[in-house]
């Protein structure tokens, strides 16, 4: 069996990083994402350093660009990484800009130093369509190769295919055979798992089977409310807010969230009769989210089905009469002072998806106070982000320490746990159960303690009852 090593993400939820061994000479990294939340507190300038050894990765692969999945690129680049930089080809879109911000954010604001990253990984990035198999070649040609001791010992591919969490998501098939005995192993990395009929993208599809699966656990303990159910409590929710003449505030990821929140927001207004919502602004005040937003739009041939019907019926639901995009920092600082005082109702959605910082963080400085405005929370809080801080304390009436200052929760605070990006429980267990091949082990990460065990419990269970036995690792 291959060894893995997990950098990250093997006793957390964020951080993603894991090493597939395939021999003395050669391995495999799959992601290399930053810590956030409390997988960040101990030591977080260290952890973001790449502190293992990567003279034997022939290759890393993104399985889709969230930042705690590609959030130490620079650093492994700065560490002297050259080799290929794998993903598919709407994620290799994205990725320059997901980068450039992380950059700007936790690296440098150096223009010069900027664009020297930016065009060393645009010269590494390598785009893959998906359900292709690509071989991974050692490359032995350069100054120092020694052909007798560098030569590879086997056979590596790998094959992309969709896993629905956000446009351009992976989850990764590697296939490897030993060049000397002639063994296989097929090894699967699961990346996010989206949840079925999430808003533009098709729900990922089992794969034939794998020996190890290395499987996410973000809601192995949880199961989501339907599509409508979850639609009709969105709308619950911002009317909610509308009827107390307030702002709904709606932290959210620049990329793939927004998106999604955009099309069922055209949705709801499309079918509605309400002048109120004809009427309702809904506000993007992430310079960032409306340049992944314009992306999404270029990158209509990955839509499902349902979205390509309503581009053919003339709709746009990325590009609606209702939509507004806030660019600059005065225009930013302006929309919160006038949303503040006036209660104009609006949605505004907002960076970070955690509350971590970005520009949300403004808005619930000035609203959170005042009972007329709702936080709207649609997808996972992490532990120790002022995000899972209001979620849990807000409806108690409580208090959140931003910036070192603390402030009183008076307003409304909601969450729609099925707008998560991510599979539930039910899904995660149909993306074993459905494979024709089961595997035999198990590395559960990214999920907290409770989830993890949890979802053990469950994949027990369901081997248990088929007659199977497997082996099923939680940490690491």
């Amino acid at each position: 069996m291959l060894e893995i090593i997990h950098h990250g993400g093997a006793t957390g939820v964020t951080g993603s990083c894991h090493q597939l061994i395939l021999n003395k000479q050669e391995s495999l990294l799959v992601d290399c994402g930053l810590f956030q939340g409390e997988d960040a507190t101990d030591n977080s300038f260290e952890q973001l350093q790449i502190e293992f050894d990567i003279s034997t990765v022939k290759a890393l692969i993104i399985t889709h660009v969230h930042i705690d999945h590609v959030g130490r690129l620079p650093y492994l680049l700065a560490a002297g990484f050259t080799g290929p930089i794998i993903c598919s080809i709407p994620s290799a879109k994205l990725l320059p800009l997901v980068i450039e911000d992380a950059l700007k954010i936790g690296f440098t604001r150096n223009a010069q130093l900027i664009e020297r990253f930016q065009a060393q990984l645009e010269q590494q990035i390598v785009s893959l369509p998906y359900e292709k198999w690509h071989t991974i070649v050692s490359d032995h040609t350069g100054p120092g190769a020694n052909t007798a001791t560098d030569e590879s010992t086997g056979k590596t591919r790998i094959k992309l295919k969709r896993a629905g969490h956000i446009l351009g998501s992976s989850y990764v098939e590697v296939s490897y055979q030993d060049a000397n005995s002639g063994e296989k192993e097929r090894v699967i990395f699961s990346g996010d798992l989206g949840a079925p009929y999430a808003p533009l993208l098709p729900a990922p599809q089992s794969p034939y089977g794998c020996d190890q699966l290395v499987l996410e656990s973000t809601y192995g303990n949880r199961r989501h409310p339907d599509r409508r159910q979850r639609r009709a409590t969105l709308k619950g929710a911002i009317e909610q807010a509308l009827a107390n003449g307030g702002t709904v505030m709606v932290p959210a990821f620049s990329i793939g969230r927004t998106q999604e929140l955009l099309y069922e927001l055209e949705t709801i207004i499309h079918q509605s009769h309400s002048s109120q919502w004809k009427s309702l602004e809904i506000i993007v005040d992430s310079p960032l989210a409306a340049r992944f937003t314009k992306v999404y739009r270029e990158l209509k041939p990955y839509w499902d089905k349902e979205a390509q019907r309503r581009l053919r019926s003339g709709r746009h639901p990325l590009n609606f009469a209702n939509l507004y995009t806030v660019d600059s920092h005065a225009e930013h600082e302006q929309t919160v002072e006038y949303l503040a005082k006036t209660g104009r109702p609006a949605v505004v959605i907002a960076a970070s998806g955690m509350c971590a910082g970005g520009r949300i963080m403004n808005y619930l400085k000035a609203m959170l106070g005042d009972e007329r405005h709702q936080v709207l929370f649609v997808g996972y809080q992490g532990a120790g982000t002022p995000g899972r801080d209001i979620q849990q304390y807000g409806p108690q009436g409580g208090w959140v320490n931003i910036d070192g200052e603390r402030f009183d929760i008076k307003a409304g605070v909601s969450t729609i746990s099925g707008y998560s990006a991510h599979a539930d429980q039910k899904d995660l267990l149909n993306f074993v159960k459905r494979m024709r091949r089961w595997p035999t082990t198990i590395r559960l990460v990214h999920g907290e303690q409770t989830a993890r065990d949890v979802l053990k419990v469950e994949l027990e269970s369901l081997y248990k009852r088929k007659g199977r036995s497997v082996n099923i690792i939680t940490s690491s």
